[in-house]
């Protein structure tokens, strides 16, 4: 339905790969068709998630959760420590932190990809929604449209494709010269959190029960009405820190993109592009 990256199937899928290569190879049919849990932390500063598969594992196997997690991470940080960090935490936790670089290029590839194919109505009969919740969401569509429409208008960056589809010409500056987020003001990470998190939900949905898409978008657009309401784009922002100002544009077309997915194909309504 969408071509978006989901980071928990990403990761999912290193500790499966972690796993056939490890001593622990003959539980892997059973670990991996159970769909062992993995968590996303948190914490809104930094992109986490914990897997207790040592945990799992250990109860049937003849070695300790820490020596179990140790062998996992042996090959994790080896194979993928460019994608993320990895530590143990007792009993047996294993902690994958996404790098900044690789948060970055994940940031990218959504403010140069199309959701999806239409045009910007939905079907109207997904499903039923609140009137107030739904106008909330699209109301925040439309909020995001007229920001990234009003920076192309005043070359701050640059489309390559017009309404509905917002798509990025350019690499936005994401990294400082440090190699580390722009984006550190905690409503920006609370933002990046909830885009994670519906992309999660999009892409590997919890089997265990359905999941409510409005809450989900309404979830999303009350995070973005937080970041415009506390992180600047113009003014002296975008004087004296044009980078910042674009990564928070780059921030503004990724929650544009997501937010139109949600309402044209999970909610069945109008995306719309000015209210």
């Amino acid at each position: 339905m969408s071509n978006y990256t989901a980071l928990k199937s990403l990761i999912h899928g290193c500790l499966v790969y972690a796993l056939s290569i490890d001593t622990l190879n003959h539980e892997l049919i059973s670990i991996e068709t159970k769909k062992f849990p993995l968590y996303k932390g948190r914490d809104n500063s930094r992109v986490l998630y914990i897997s207790g598969v040592a945990l799992r594992l250990g109860k049937s196997h003849n070695q300790t959760n820490l020596e179990i997690a140790s062998g996992i991470v042996s090959h994790l940080s080896a194979q993928r420590g460019d994608v993320f960090s990895v530590e143990i935490v007792p009993p047996g936790w294993i902690y994958l932190e996404l790098t900044h670089r690789f948060l970055a290029a994940w940031l990218q590839s959504l403010v140069v990809t199309n959701a999806g194919d239409g045009g910007e109505m939905g079907t109207s009969k997904i499903t039923r929604q609140n009137s107030s919740r739904l106008f909330s969401i699209q109301y925040a569509h439309a909020r995001c449209c007229s920001l990234v429409l009003l920076a192309h208008r005043e070359g701050l960056i640059q489309l390559t494709e017009p309404i509905p589809n917002l798509v990025s010409a350019e690499q936005i500056p994401w990294l400082n010269d440090e190699q580390t987020l722009r984006l550190t003001h905690p409503a920006e990470g609370r933002l990046i959190a909830e885009l994670v998190e519906v992309i999660d939900n999009l892409e590997c949905p919890d089997l265990s029960g359905a999941v409510n898409w409005e809450k989900v978008a309404l979830n999303l657009s009350q995070a973005f009405e937080a970041f415009w309401s506390q992180c600047r784009i113009w003014g002296k922002v975008k004087v004296s820190s044009p980078e910042l100002s674009q990564a928070r544009l780059g921030l503004v077309i990724a929650t544009q993109s997501v937010l139109r997915c949600l309402l044209v194909y999970k909610l069945g309504a109008v995306a719309p592009v000015e209210l």
